[in-house]
């Protein structure tokens, strides 16, 4: 899912290329994309595009005069730009086309549930209510990321990736936010000392701002084309059993729900393997509980 860097580049981009210009058409070819009635669809055809601004994780086209169109590009959305008057929608993955004269901005979503979704709203008002309200992480002092941390008891794993507590970030950079405090996923929120907190905070700020100036340098003038929620030099997120850049260990993974927690346990919890609690109750007393009794459990099974 595009997470605060990525849609915050989007955003700079589709400002860079549609600001001023006319929207066209708005050509909707998924049944399962737009989400509202009223307004209709139509009342944002022939209106200028004064910018576009960032809701969470949400893309906001600002139409002049209104209504507001609201982007939620869920897991596999992604926006695509064509150089050309009415491009076609691809087949398989196409959602919708933005039409500006000369020019074509794409919707798609490779994946076969159809989560993305389009809403039409017409003021201010009614686009603050699709907000979750959580904070702004790039621009929130200690003493605001502390009270929405604190604000509800949860790991901190979860405190994150909560819309509700803090804008834009979601399973991939708060994977990253947390190798960077050299913290587990599983602390508890109410738990953290103030120095802890502070530490987060810090790594916070830091891991999204140096990733969005690295999407920055990579898409150049080129309009970012290359969305993802794993890239090769990310630290943990999705390079389960790949060395830790940090310290070398295996990087370890935790499957919960419909979320993963990718970890180092050298960096991040003192060498002690996490376990859900359906594994821990099905291996019990087998469960590794650190890497040193993981690998002599490897090392056990390869034995003849």
């Amino acid at each position: 899912m595009p997470e605060l860097p990525d849609v915050a580049l989007y955003v700079e981009h589709l400002t860079r290329k549609l600001a001023g210009r006319t929207l066209e058409k708005v050509r909707v070819v998924s049944p399962f994309l737009l989400r509202t009635v009223v307004p209709p669809l139509s009342a944002a055809e022939g209106k200028t595009i004064r910018g576009f601004r960032r809701l969470g994780k949400r893309v906001v086209f600002e139409l002049d005069g209104g209504p507001f169109l609201v982007v939620h590009l869920m897991i596999a959305g992604r926006f695509h730009w064509k150089d050309a008057a009415r491009a076609p929608v691809p087949k398989k993955v196409g959602l919708a086309a933005f039409d500006v004269p000369g020019a074509t901005l794409l919707l798609t979503e490779a994946s076969p549930k159809k989560k993305a979704a389009l809403h039409v709203v017409a003021t201010q008002d009614e686009l603050a209510a699709l907000s979750r309200g959580g904070v702004e992480p790039l621009e929130a002092g200690v003493a605001v990321f502390a009270a929405a941390l604190r604000s509800e008891s949860h790991t901190v794993k979860r405190a994150l990736t909560d819309p509700r507590l803090f804008s834009g970030i979601g399973n991939a950079y708060s994977d990253e936010i947390l190798h960077a405090a050299r913290m587990s996923p599983f602390a508890l929120t109410r738990k953290l000392a103030d120095e802890d907190v502070a530490c987060l905070h810090a790594a916070t700020r830091t891991t999204l701002a140096s990733w969005l100036a690295r999407l920055r340098a990579e898409a150049g003038e080129r309009f970012p084309e290359k969305v993802t929620a794993f890239r090769a030099d990310f630290a943990v997120h999705g390079r389960f059993g790949k060395p830790c850049p940090a310290c070398g260990d295996l990087v370890q993974r935790l499957v919960y729900a419909d979320n993963e927690a990718n970890y180092c346990a050298t960096c991040q919890t003192g060498g002690r393997l996490l376990a859900d609690r359906a594994l821990s109750r099905l291996l019990k007393d087998d469960w590794p509980k650190t890497l040193e009794e993981l690998e002599e459990a490897r090392a056990a099974r390869r034995e003849p």
